[in-house]
């Protein structure tokens, strides 16, 4: 929960803030996909998380992302040299001090409404937030909104051996964990409602997991460190199903309609493509380009692959459960 860093007190709902000069800093904290992000701001409402990402919140003190909110009257455009352009939502440049994010800011418009400065690393950041904009919508007023918050997690996921799939993970009531990677429109919210109606299992996530290897700082005795894990994130499908939880990944899945609900084993190059298609990987450094592929043939060597074509029914959950290579 959102504290005040030098006093411990909570930020009431309707509680007036304090003066701008009496103002000590506030802050909360997240995991997600096994990395800490460190919200810091002078105002309750900085560190106060929506309802999909309060579930992922911690009370740790030490963050692997820290992020400072700063609010100024509006934010001017900047020159620099722009790596990438949604076209819609936000744009990427390069920076001094590393990258810069204008967000929030549609073709049409002039200024951006935050802007999120970041290391190299993505380790530290400033995130500006525009007062002349979120007086006018202050329902919208949440630092770390969509699509912010996957922006910096899937960049820093670059530094680490991890990556952010197209997915659904599931645990399964034998506890197996299977993850089933799809295109949108491959079937990933229909195979986790076709579950869950089924059986009692586990929903990481409808549409988006975090692959990576265990932090060293959750690792406890006994564990393997080369196991690879499945984490779920707040960034669901239809099926709105997000847990803040990881289980070991036992097999991957590709989903695809078909007929027979047939499995077929991948080789470990086809099982890096069909990953990688269907991967979140920033492509405007070949450097995390590279990462991503190393990490990806890292996790061929590890997990088994195959290729499901199914049919969107209850045989097609039996099918896998009664599975065995």
């Amino acid at each position: 929960m959102p504290n005040s860093a030098g006093t411990g007190v909570l930020l009431g709902g309707g509680a007036p803030e304090p003066p701008e000069e009496s103002r000590v800093p506030y802050h909360g904290q997240l995991c997600i996909g096994g990395l800490s992000v460190r919200v810091v701001g002078s105002r309750g409402d900085d560190v106060a998380f929506d309802a999909e990402h309060e579930p992922f919140g911690v009370e740790t003190n030490a963050g692997d992302i820290e992020i400072r909110v700063n609010w100024v009257q509006d934010i001017s455009r900047m020159p620099g040299r722009k790596l990438f352009d949604s076209g819609t939502t936000w744009r990427l440049y390069e920076h001094e001090l590393g990258f810069r994010f204008d967000l929030g800011s549609p073709v049409s418009e002039r200024q951006p409404r935050r802007r999120l400065v970041v290391d190299r690393r993505f380790r530290c950041a400033t995130l500006e937030m525009s007062q002349e904009y979120f007086k006018l919508y202050p329902q919208a007023a949440d630092p770390l909104a969509y699509p912010l918050d996957e922006l910096l997690i899937m960049h820093r996921l670059t530094q680490e051996r991890a990556i952010e799939l197209h997915g659904v993970g599931i645990v399964g009531p034998d506890g197996a964990t299977n993850l089933f990677v799809g295109h949108s429109g491959a079937g990933k919210s229909t195979t986790a409602r076709l579950w869950t109606s089924l059986h009692k299992v586990e929903i990481l996530s409808d549409d988006r997991i975090i692959v990576r290897e265990s932090p060293a700082r959750e690792l406890q005795s006994g564990d393997d460190p080369r196991q690879i894990y499945m984490y779920g994130t707040p960034w669901h499908g239809e099926g709105c199903f997000a847990l803040p939880q990881r289980a070991p990944l036992h097999r991957i899945f590709i989903l695809e309609h078909g007929h027979g609900n047939m499995i077929t084993r991948l080789t470990r190059s086809q099982m890096v493509g069909e990953l990688f298609a269907r991967a979140f990987v920033p492509f405007h450094r070949h450097e995390y380009v590279d990462s991503a592929l190393s990490f990806l043939e890292r996790v061929a060597d590890s997990v088994p692959c195959y290729r499901f074509s199914f049919e969107p029914d209850e045989r097609a959950v039996e099918r896998v459960l009664n599975f065995r290579e």
